[in-house]
């Protein structure tokens, strides 16, 4: 009786389990990408990071409710508040990164490298 309440609620547990891994692994992966020496791999990283915040977002949000209509009738309801600002803060991500990734290249126009070391020198 106890096994299965523990298997039932290790079934329910997964979805959850895999957004955390996911969200986990890309957090992991742009905090790596931000800690390189590579200008266009710290960009890179605050796009994943940006955009691992916007999925963390909309899991939070929930997805699973039916849409707020007024006279649809009862139960879960999903936020649609959330996926709206969320929207608005992947245009705004990928402008960002486009912006930044212009300043790179213009960057390594200037000064031939992209190559933070070499750019703090470059600097002095």
């Amino acid at each position: 009786m106890m096994a299965s309440a523990l298997l039932v609620a290790a079934e329910s547990a997964r979805p959850q389990f895999a957004v955390a891994l996911v969200l986990g692994t890309l957090f992991a992966v742009g905090t790596f990408l931000v800690l390189r020496r590579d200008v266009v791999r710290v960009v890179w990283g605050l796009a994943v990071i940006s955009q691992a915040t916007n999925v963390y977002l909309i899991t939070v949000g929930g997805v699973g409710g039916a849409a707020p209509i007024l006279g649809q009738g009862g139960g879960a309801v999903t936020d649609p508040l959330v996926q709206a600002l969320v929207l608005t803060a992947v245009v705004i991500g990928f402008a960002t990164t486009a912006l930044l990734l212009v300043l790179v290249y213009r960057t390594y126009q200037e000064h031939g490298t992209i190559d933070l070391d070499d750019l703090g020198e470059a600097m002095r």
